[in-house]
């Protein structure tokens, strides 16, 4: 159970019984206004030492789909708002061309800071780890709980992982509509940077099947 929320997670434990987890404690019933100045204090893990500022989730408060990546970039970090780097324009893209109102959608990930590491100047996406994972989740569900959407499309491995659990394969589940553990419809896809890091030969085909994944979230929401 996560801290506070009420409802279920699918990755709960890590392999090594030494290992102490610590989780996020948002405070319980609150709404996303509350929740996003209570993460902006979170220290359940280190992430927040080499991150400029917790990247909380954006959009309305009631909104009817929630997409919910791994973690923020490096202009996510900067600018402290989610999606609104190069991945987030393909997501844009997609979502206008599977007919998905934007303003229809809330916008989170797993991980609240951006895990990186330095390559000269840059800095450089690193996956965040189980431990890490574990400690950020409550305000994923936190905001779940907040918003009780009508559909969760999780973008990628690590959030598909994190909710749905350790076994779970996007590869092999992509594109269909199942029950998450506190009973929203949910939808496993690859995330958008996928795209950016393909082939770009690639590129095009990757952005169809992209969308064509998206069309039972599609249906939801017309069948309403």
């Amino acid at each position: 159970m996560c801290g506070g929320c009420g409802l279920g997670v699918g990755l709960s434990a890590v392999s090594d019984p030494s290992v102490r987890l610590r989780r996020a404690t948002p405070p319980e019933g609150a709404g996303l206004d509350a929740l996003r100045r209570a993460a902006a204090g979170c220290r359940a893990c280190d992430l927040w030492r080499g991150a400029t500022q917790t990247v909380f989730g954006e959009g309305k408060r009631r909104a009817r789909v929630v997409m919910v990546g791994e973690q923020p970039g490096d202009r996510e970090d900067r600018e402290g708002r989610p999606f609104v780097g190069p991945a987030g324009r393909v997501l844009d893209d997609a979502l206008e061309r599977a007919g998905i109102d934007r303003d229809a959608v809330y916008v989170t990930n797993i991980v609240k800071h951006f895990k990186w590491k330095p390559r000269g100047k840059r800095r450089i996406h690193m996956t965040p780890s189980r431990i890490e994972i574990v400690a950020c989740q409550p305000w994923f569900w936190a905001e779940m709980k907040a918003i009780r959407p009508e559909a969760v499309v999780l973008l990628g491995a690590v959030a598909a992982k994190a909710v749905l659990g350790p076994g779970f394969r996007v590869t092999r589940e992509r594109g269909r509509m199942l029950e998450g553990p506190a009973g929203q419809m949910m939808l496993a896809t690859i995330h958008p940077a996928s795209i950016l890091r393909g082939d770009p030969e690639l590129r095009g085909q990757l952005m169809d099947d992209l969308v064509a994944d998206l069309a039972p979230v599609r249906a939801l929401l017309d069948a309403v």
